[in-house]
């Protein structure tokens, strides 16, 4: 199958289509738009990811697991059974999904994912396992704690990853499954591959993502550092293509947004999960230093997988995660809700917005700054941006909220910030001319000084 995606009548990606094995339509999986970035001048805005584009937050999750069953068949030969179920879910809007693990406990993997970006998918790809370690890769600067590995993302906004994981998740030589949301080059997965076997070599690493683009060049790529490491590395997708590009886009910055600057104002709230249930999660006190080079003494969650988790946690975690979302369910006023995440905390708001209800569409935060432009099957039609409320050296995206879409909105925040540090994120939400917005903190309070 051949394309030609258009991404402002000014660039052309051509795609061909080599493996489409549940036979999902790019439309599907995503829409195109033009990236503000020199390095990389396109996005393939992902509709499954909940990251630009809200989601039922359920197909987020249901993605993850269409991931795992596909690694399962290809990798070890193992049919689940579970293919048709997840298909029908994922086709119908996450009818008759349950969230339970269907990977059997012989398949015993590390799992790593990508901040920020597949930070969700990552853990939802883990979740579908009995059994299994998982964590995901941070851009937080921590103090007191070296990072048991580094690695560079070559293209990205933030291009430093780190991992604060204790050394005995990595010192094995259990096959390592890297899960990101789109290859195109692959060099993000080469230089975390060289980075682990530096330290704690092993024969198999997998790399799974949504999309793969890899041209020949970049697949040749893998095969000589498989030679020169005496690995084998699998690779896993749901769609599998190569992309050519031709025209060019000269787009440096975007002065005026697309969302109508009218002021509005809407009732705000907060509300502070660590105070109501106080036992529930479990806070992990290692402070952070901004870019602007403040210290944040304020605990991350455990929950989240930034430091680690073992399956054998999840059953109990999912129950407190049901707990919290039934909760919050009882603070919607508003049939229309929106749960937005905040850059790498995007899986725990994500779960709990698939135990809000109906009506609830979930998205989050980005730091990637993409060209907003009002057309159809355009991948960033409405789009705001504020100072990270975490951290003022770092801009912060969100995109396609339009006016008067919702009549509600949640704000997810693992750690509490000040409501003067909220401001202009609030005053940016409220283009939206959404009603009521409650600003919901995991640890710390609001009015933390800092």
């Amino acid at each position: 199958m051949k394309l030609t995606l258009p991404v402002l009548n000014q660039l052309a990606v051509d795609i061909e289509i080599t493996e489409n094995p549940y036979e999902l339509t790019p439309d599907d999986l995503f829409q195109m738009a033009a990236r503000i970035n020199k390095k990389r001048s396109f996005l393939f805005v992902s509709k499954v990811l909940g990251k630009h584009i809200p989601i039922n937050p359920t197909i987020g999750l249901i993605t993850g697991a269409l991931l795992a069953n596909r690694y399962i068949e290809t990798v070890k030969g193992i049919e689940t059974g579970c293919r048709e179920e997840l298909l029908f879910s994922f086709l119908n809007d996450s009818k008759g999904y349950t969230d339970d693990p269907f990977i059997d406990e012989r398949v015993n993997p590390v799992i790593i994912g990508f901040a920020e970006t597949a930070t969700a998918l990552g853990h939802a790809f883990y979740h579908s396992f009995k059994q299994a370690d998982f964590f995901h890769t941070t851009r937080e600067e921590l103090l007191g704690i070296d990072p048991v590995i580094t690695f560079e993302e070559e293209h990205s906004h933030a291009t430093s990853h780190r991992c604060y994981v204790d050394e005995s998740i990595l010192n094995n030589d259990r096959e390592i499954i890297l899960v990101d949301d789109e290859m195109t080059t692959g060099k993000t997965n080469v230089n975390i591959i060289r980075s682990i076997h530096a330290r704690f070599p092993r024969k198999i690493y997998t790399v799974v993502s949504i999309l793969d683009w890899r041209g020949e060049e970049h697949l040749q790529l893998y095969k000589k550092l498989e030679q020169e490491l005496g690995i084998i590395i699998h690779s896993v997708s749901l769609l599998k293509g190569n992309i050519q590009i031709s025209g060019n886009l000269g787009i440096e910055e975007q002065l005026t947004e697309g969302t109508e600057s009218r002021c509005h104002t809407a009732a705000v709230s907060t509300i502070n999960i660590n105070e109501r249930f106080p036992h529930e999660l479990t806070p992990i006190n290692y402070p952070s230093i901004s870019l602007e080079g403040a210290v944040r003494n304020i605990p991350f969650s455990a929950e989240t997988g930034r430091f680690g988790l073992s399956a054998g946690s999840n059953k109990q975690i999912d129950q407190t995660l049901e707990e919290i979302g039934q909760f919050l369910s009882t603070q919607r006023t508003g049939k229309k809700v929106l749960c937005l995440g905040t850059g790498e905390f995007m899986y725990v708001p994500m779960k709990l917005a698939s135990y809000m209800g109906q009506g609830v569409s979930y998205q989050s935060t980005t730091r990637s700054p993409i060209y907003i432009e009002k057309s159809e099957q355009y991948g960033a039609q409405y789009g705001i941006t504020f100072p990270n409320p975490e951290d003022g050296g770092i801009k912060q995206f969100v995109y396609n909220i339009p006016p008067n879409e919702y009549d509600q909105l949640f704000v997810f925040f693992e750690r509490a910030v000040s409501m003067d540090k909220l401001q202009p994120m609030l005053q940016e939400l409220m283009k939206a001319n959404i009603p009521e917005i409650k600003v919901v903190f995991f640890n710390g309070s609001c009015m933390v000084d800092e």
